[in-house]
C-alpha cells in the first residue's frame, strides 16, 4: 500500500490539473456514470464535532475511495484545523486496498479549485476583483486558486478577527508576486470588502450570513462553501436572487449531514423552492443547462463537498507519486 504524507500531497497535487479533473468528475456525477451515495456522519455533540464517511467511485479518473474525515468547528480556536482527513484508495478492478493518503490537504485544495471551476463556468471573464471572506484555511485556498481562472487584481480579506485578516492579507501578498498589478488588501467588515466585488468566496463558519444581497454588485458571482450546523453564510434574499448552482442536487438538498442550510433553510420557509436550484456544475459542463444569462445576473455556487471531488484529487496524487517515486509502501 502506497503511503502519503501531508507535506507529500502538497507538493505533489497541481491546481490546474485539479481544476480540469473535477470538471471530469462533474461530468461524470451529473451523467451518472460515477457511483457517490449520500455523506454519513458520527456525531461526538460534547465537541460540536462529528466524523464523516465520503465513498465514491469515479469512472474518468479510475479510482474507487472512501474519505474518513472530521468537522470540529472549535479546533479553530485551538490552532488545530477544523477539518481533517484520511482518504483509503481501492483497485477498482479487485477491491484490494492500494493507497493511504493524507486527506487534510486534498480537501483543502480541491475545495478552493472547485470553487475556482465555478467561477470558469459562471463568472463574468472580466472579474478582476475577488472578496475573500474568512482567514482560515479556505480562504488561502480560494484565494490561490481564483486567480488561476480569471485575471484578479485586487483581493480583498475580510474576518471577524482584524489581526488575522491583516496577517492573511500580508501573507498572500508575499506569496502571489507572479501575478502581475495584484493588490491584497485587508478590509474592516464583509460589507467592506462585498461592495463592487466581482467574486465572492465565502468560507467561514458563521452562523449568520456573512453575504447579504443589498452588499452585492450586479453580476457577482459567489462561491459559499461555509458550513455551520445551526446556521448560514448566505442570506435569503440573495439566494432568492441569485441563478444557483450545485455539485449535486442530491447531496446539497438531503438532510445534515450531506445538505446545505443555506438553500434548505429557504425551501423550509417558502422562500424558494428545490427546482430554484438551476444547475448542477456537470450540467453546465455537459451543456443540458444554461450559465449565467446577462452580465447583471448574480451567480450562486453552494458547495457541500462530494466525494468524487477527492477521487478526483486522490487519482492525480496517485499517479503524480508513482511517476516521481515519491511516498513509502506498507503491507497491511
Amino acid at each position: 500500500m502506497l503511503i502519503l504524507t501531508r507535506e507529500e500531497v502538497e507538493a505533489l497535487l497541481d491546481v490546474d490539473a485539479l481544476i480540469d479533473a473535477l470538471a471530469a468528475s462533474m461530468l461524470d456525477l451529473s451523467t451518472g456514470a460515477a457511483s457517490m451515495p449520500d455523506r454519513n456522519a458520527a456525531l461526538v455533540p460534547d465537541r460540536d464535532g462529528f466524523m464523516a464517511a465520503m465513498p465514491g467511485f469515479v469512472p474518468s479518473a479510475g479510482v474507487l475511495m472512501t474519505k474518513l474525515v472530521s468537522l470540529f468547528p472549535r479546533n479553530g480556536e485551538t490552532g488545530l484545523p477544523t477539518h481533517q482527513a484520511v482518504i483509503i484508495v481501492f483497485d477498482p478492478d479487485t477491491g484490494q486496498p492500494t493507497a493511504l493518503l493524507d486527506g487534510t490537504a486534498i480537501t483543502a485544495i480541491r475545495t478552493g479549485a472547485s470553487s475556482a471551476l465555478s467561477a470558469r463556468l459562471l463568472a463574468r471573464p472580466d472579474a478582476t476583483v475577488l472578496a475573500v471572506l474568512g482567514t482560515g484555511v479556505q480562504a488561502r485556498s480560494h484565494a490561490r486558486a481564483m486567480c488561476r481562472v480569471r485575471p484578479i487584481r485586487q483581493i480583498r480579506i475580510a474576518g471577524r478577527d482584524p489581526a488575522k485578516v491583516a496577517a492573511l492579507a500580508t501573507e498572500l501578498a508575499g506569496e502571489l508576486l507572479d501575478i502581475p498589478a495584484l493588490e491584497v488588501v485587508a478590509t474592516s467588515s464583509y460589507a467592506e470588502a462585498l461592495r463592487g466585488a466581482d467574486i465572492v468566496a465565502a468560507a467561514t463558519h458563521s452562523d449568520e450570513p456573512v453575504v447579504r444581497r443589498d452588499w452585492l454588485s450586479p453580476g457577482v458571482h459567489v462561491t459559499s462553501v461555509g458550513y455551520n450546523q445551526v446556521g448560514r453564510e448566505v442570506d435569503d434574499a440573495t439566494v432568492a436572487d441569485a441563478l444557483v448552482c450545485v455539485e449535486s442536487r442530491q447531496a446539497a438538498l438531503a438532510p445534515f449531514p450531506a445538505g446545505s442550510n443555506d438553500l434548505l433553510e429557504p425551501i423550509r420557509d417558502g422562500i424558494i423552492t428545490a427546482s430554484h436550484v438551476h444547475a448542477e456544475l456537470g450540467e453546465l459542463l455537459a451543456g443540458t443547462r444554461p450559465g449565467r444569462s446577462s452580465a447583471e445576473q448574480i451567480t450562486l455556487y453552494k458547495s457541500v463537498g462530494v466525494a468524487v471531488q477527492d477521487a478526483a484529487a486522490a487519482g492525480l496524487v496517485i499517479t503524480a507519486a508513482r511517476d516521481r517515486a515519491i511516498g513509502a509502501h506498507l503491507t497491511l
